[in-house]
């Protein structure tokens, strides 16, 4: 049978869609626009915009530069004066309206996340899904949570392009719930019609949102330094991250900074292999794009060939392919596991990390290879990467101490309890990690040692939602803690001399999560 993109989700057509749904966010020519002082305009420089589906052009961001942000900034800053005062109802029915019109755009929006960000669609459906439900949540718990606090004032969003609806809008329309004016970045990597269309209905819903596109590094006077922003919200690497909790360090400035480590699975004196192979198979979804991806896998000497057997078959089974691909003349998408990583610098980058650990003496373990029956005849597939798995990478080598952020496993062999735990300690905190064993006290004792915010015990733990209570541990988080309560407490004022739960610079203060 004849290989195609799916009917329907072609790009031209699903841009018409959009451009139907809000023509408000896109100039004459055609070209997305950014959204400033409550009115959708300003082009900028416009930056080619490339899907990694095939490396073909879906658009141009438009590049504002630093003295356009710093304008966006201070309208928003004034519109929080005037939302502030706004009543909670009032506050409430707007959300619960930007909610309905989020699910009536819902299959759109996931099906621009495909090619945006080379989600398969059920995971983009999950993206949106969450989001709604978890915004809904808020809806019915946000009094009780608001009792005696006020609103902070504007917040400033600067997430990964991984989640941009379960991370960046849900938190978005808590933070306007709250009673604050948001403005936020657009990932530079990726999401830019996916969150237009959904800016767009929020302004729709009169919520006071900003959304700005630009370079992090060229607008972080404005979106970060800003003595105009009351608080930060940034989810992205530790590079970055260090950066900003060093400019933050003497400002009386809240922040959530949410960076990267090292998530390990600890293996010892265990047996249950079947439910271990699942959770390995799913921890590959989406190409453990995830901050909450498990990429370290820590085993008992003695227990490393019952591993193996379980290991490798798992890893062998994933599935990567073009998630729109289709047999003509049937329309049904394909399973996969994943489809491209975020774009091909990402897959050049990785395989110079593992060229580099293998050249150091690491062993490769597993060594994938693209199914070219997954691809159209002559597809560019340069942003594709089939699994990896490598065995004891030395201490030199950057696999090592970094996250690789993609299909990359690093699996290290151990004699001793404290050797597991001191490889799982190898990133200096991490958000999460688990211990697989048939022993409870073992298990207790290792996850006590962790230096992970949640630890599972043969079971593996994420971000979650709702009321769950999501932070990090040593360089993997700054600031404030997110999640129920927290997340509310975060963007808001308390009493006089609250000390907020969080990791900050000057004392860390836990709540409790295992």
């Amino acid at each position: 049978m004849a290989k195609m993109i799916a009917p329907g989700l072609e790009w031209p057509q699903l841009l018409g869609q959009l451009r139907g749904a809000v023509p408000e966010a896109f100039a004459a020519n055609g070209d997305v626009l950014n959204l400033i002082g409550g009115t959708w305009g300003h082009a900028g420089h416009g930056k080619h915009y490339y899907t990694a589906i095939d490396g073909s052009e879906l658009g141009r961001m438009p590049m504002i530069d630093l003295d356009m942000a710093k304008k966006a900034v201070r309208f928003a800053a004034q519109e929080h004066e005037q939302w502030s005062q706004v009543s909670l109802d009032t506050r409430k029915a707007r959300v619960a309206d930007c909610l309905e019109q989020l699910r009536a755009h819902r299959d759109l929006i996931a099906q621009l996340l495909i090619w945006e960000i080379g989600k398969p669609l059920k995971l983009a459906q999950d993206d949106v899904d969450r989001c709604i439900a978890g915004v809904a949540w808020y809806l019915e718990q946000i009094d009780a949570m608001l009792v005696g606090r006020k609103p902070l004032g504007l917040i400033s969003n600067i997430a990964s392009w991984n989640y941009p609806y379960s991370v960046l809008v849900h938190a978005v329309l808590v933070q306007a719930l709250a009673g604050n004016a948001i403005i936020a970045k657009t990932p530079t990597d990726g999401g830019l019609y996916a969150l237009t269309l959904g800016f767009a209905l929020a302004r729709r819903a009169g919520l006071p949102v900003a959304l700005v596109s630009g370079s992090g590094g060229a607008l972080s006077d404005a979106l970060v330094r800003n003595p105009d922003v009351a608080c930060l919200a940034f989810v992205g690497g530790k590079t970055n991250g260090r950066d900003i909790a060093a400019s933050l360090y003497d400002r009386e400035k809240r922040y959530m900074l949410e960076m990267e480590g090292v998530n390990c699975y600890g293996i010892w004196d265990f047996s249950d292999w079947g439910t271990l192979a699942a959770q390995i198979k799913k921890g590959f979804a989406y190409g453990k794009q995830r901050c909450t991806a498990y990429i370290r896998f820590v085993v008992q000497r003695s227990l490393f060939p019952k591993f193996l057997d379980a290991y490798l078959p798992t890893v062998k089974s994933i599935q990567v392919g073009n998630p729109l691909l289709v047999d003509a003349p049937h329309d049904r998408l394909p399973d996969l596991d994943y489809g491209p990583l975020i774009n091909s610098r990402k897959v050049e980058e990785l395989r110079v990390m593992y060229s580099e650990a293998v050249g150091l003496g690491a062993i490769s373990l597993y060594e994938g290879e693209l199914d070219e029956s997954r691809f159209l005849p002559g597809q560019d597939i340069s942003a594709y990467l089939a699994p990896i798995a490598l065995l004891n990478v030395p201490r030199n080598a950057r696999l090592h101490h970094n996250e690789p952020f993609g299909p990359v496993d690093t699996i290290v062999v151990v004699d001793r309890l404290e050797e597991l735990i001191s490889e799982m300690n190898i990133s200096n905190g991490n958000l999460v990690s688990s211990i697989a064993s048939d022993d409870p006290h073992i298990a207790r004792t290792v996850a006590g040692e962790l230096r992970a915010f949640k630890v599972g015990i043969n079971a593996v733990r994420s971000r979650g939602d709702r009321e769950e209570v999501f932070g990090g541990m040593g360089a993997s988080w700054k600031g404030c803690f997110v999640g129920g309560k927290y997340l509310v407490q975060s963007v808001t004022q308390g009493p006089p001399g609250e000390r907020l739960y969080g990791n900050f610079p000057d004392y860390t203060l836990l709540p409790e999560t295992r």
